[in-house]
């Protein structure tokens, strides 16, 4: 089981004095009776609610958990120190949402980070100079400069290289926006229907007509290895590893294999505050953001419900979902359920087995859980000190805020630790992605003490096909701290609690199953129309009245939002035409 661990100098400091970050329920008194209830609190169930509520459906939203937010959620592990324990950075929070939620009303504060990429190389400095680093941020020029230590050429194709990909990633914007193409619709059933449902078609021509000439361009990206792409740009290995990290974020794969290159373009779809690609860090955590939902939502009328463990769906005999049982034996009946858990808890746990055919429970059997993250919290009482970037006196630099990429000199690097994972062991010079958002957000941390978010790939599901142990937890986070004191001598000294989190864990604590970040991997064959199933593409179940609103749905995981946002608008406009 996974544990938050104080290290003998964190008991010691354990007088710093904090309180649990959690969410309470609201005052009101549980209902037996809603329009529309939605299973999980995590950002998308929220997203769906408020909208749901806006639209006139009574709407409650069922939280398992002591805290909002579920993979976006803040909680304080160590006194005094408050982490975004799962997912860490924010900005693929779609614009409108943040516009009609008034989420910055509401205590959304983003603190913005530029540069927002370092990657130090691990190599003897030159005539007594530090070893070498790539920095990267929001000035273009700074950029050349920081590329041309290792390749001029580089330097001068990077300015292209970012704007064909800002082209391509802005054709997609219409797609995350809105429901896959209704295919049954557009071709089966009346022509009233078929007109109906070719509006659906709408998303898709935009995005044809924004791409243009740059179709053969995107076909490529979304279908070759990130390694083919940024070969084709760079020599460099250090820019190369550094934006194939993208590529490979969060997902069981490598950056030679095919599909990576849309993951990394799926990165680069993010905006904040109206900057394109732009990546922040939440006032107080990534709960931050759950939580200004969830007060836009409550401003609306929603009832929220933390600690409400559901147990199973109701289905009536008609087939159509009724409500909820909780495990507590408590029924609360709706006339539509949305579930903000994963397509396999949705179906496998809280559907009643009769009600699916066996058909469709085998293709749900097939979607792709495979995760290869191991996430490590870390409280720390002093900043790390970079032997490519020193600092004096303990002060932040520029760097300190940035993405700071480990074991990434190269692409090899890169591809080694995955085949380790691969072949049922945890990585021996794993892919590190550290952040430390407490240098900018002073909410987070002590004076003087910061956070560190360890952001690690890859680990298997099993380690050789047994399950993890305490040891090996505690064995795979010496190994990644081992690697991060090379960078940073003095690292493991400044160590006072960590929380290490196991792709187990992750589905254990957060319910995401298989430990996958994205509810279910961001490969081809599971996205836009066959996200989760090609059955399952329109966010509608096999079950009438139940319907999925997370981030196993289309656009997938990281688009915050927008999951919830198709799944309202489909669930209103079946209400209107029954």
């Amino acid at each position: 089981m996974a544990a938050a661990v104080w290290t003998d100098r964190g008991r010691r400091a354990a007088t710093l004095v904090g309180t649990l970050t959690g969410s309470r329920s609201t005052h009101t008194a549980l209902k037996s009776q809603y329009d529309a209830l939605v299973i999980g609190g995590g950002h998308n169930g929220l997203v769906a609610a408020a909208y749901l509520q806006k639209g006139g459906l009574k709407t409650a939203v069922l939280e398992r958990r002591h805290v909002l937010g579920g993979a976006a959620v803040s909680e304080e592990l160590f006194p005094g120190f408050r982490f975004s324990r799962c997912s860490y950075l924010l900005s693929l929070l779609r614009p409108h949402i943040y516009k009609d939620l008034e989420l910055k009303k509401h205590g959304l504060k983003v603190y913005m980070r530029d540069p927002h990429a370092f990657t130090p190389m691990l190599e003897d400095g030159v005539r007594g100079a530090p070893p070498r680093s790539l920095t990267l941020g929001s000035d273009l020029a700074m950029n050349q400069m920081e590329i041309g230590k290792f390749s001029q050429k580089d330097a001068k194709a990077y300015p292209e290289f970012l704007a064909h990909l800002e082209k391509l990633a802005g054709a997609i914007h219409p797609l995350l926006d809105a429901p896959p193409v209704d295919i049954p619709g557009v071709t089966a059933g009346s022509l009233r229907k078929r007109l109906a449902a070719a509006k659906t078609l709408s998303p898709l021509v935009k995005c044809g007509l924004k791409l243009g000439k740059n179709i053969p361009d995107f076909y490529e990206i979304v279908t070759a290895p990130i390694m083919k792409i940024l070969t084709q740009w760079f020599d460099s290995e250090p820019l190369r590893a550094t934006l194939a990290t993208d590529g490979v974020i969060g997902a069981m794969t490598s950056p030679s294999n095919p599909g990576s290159g849309y993951v990394l373009l799926h990165h680069v779809m993010g905006e904040l505050e109206k900057e394109k690609g732009a990546w922040g860090y939440v006032e107080g955590g990534m709960g931050g953001v759950s939580e200004a939902i969830a007060r836009a939502a409550r401003s609306y009328g929603v009832d929220i419900y933390t600690e409400k463990d559901v147990g199973q769906i109701l289905v009536g005999s008609d087939g159509v979902a009724k409500g909820v049982v909780l495990k507590d034996s408590t029924e609360i009946h709706s006339k539509v359920v949305l579930s903000n858990a994963t397509p396999y808890v949705t179906f496998k746990n809280l559907t009643p087995q009769g009600a699916l055919s066996p058909e469709f429970m085998k293709a749900v059997d097939q979607i792709d859980y495979t995760s290869p993250v191991t996430k490590i919290n870390v409280a720390i009482d002093k900043l790390p000190n970079f032997l490519a970037a020193p600092t004096p006196d303990d002060k932040p630099g520029p760097h300190h805020q940035c993405s700071i990429h480990l074991n990434c000199e190269s692409v090899e690097v890169l591809e080694t630790a995955y085949k380790e994972a691969m072949n049922g062991r945890p990585s021996a010079r794993p892919m590190l992605e550290m952040t430390i958002p407490s240098v900018l957000d002073p909410t987070l941390a002590p004076p003087g003490c910061h956070v560190v978010s360890l952001f690690t790939q890859f680990t298997p599901y099993h380690i050789e096909g047994r399950e993890w142990t305490d040891q090996d937890r505690e064995a795979f986070a010496d190994t990644a701290f081992d690697w991060v004191e090379k960078y940073a001598p003095g690292f493991k000294k400044s160590v006072v609690g960590r929380d290490i989190l196991t792709p187990p864990d992750l589905e254990r604590i957060f319910g995401l199953t298989g430990g996958n970040i994205f509810h279910g991997s961001m490969s081809l064959d599971q996205l836009y129309l066959a996200r989760p199933l090609p059955s399952l593409s329109d966010y509608r179940s096999p079950i009438k009245g139940l319907y999925l609103c997370g981030s196993g749905c289309h656009p997938g995981g990281g688009v915050m939002g927008s999951p919830g946002w198709n799944a309202a608008l489909t669930v209103m406009a079946d209400l209107k035409h029954q």
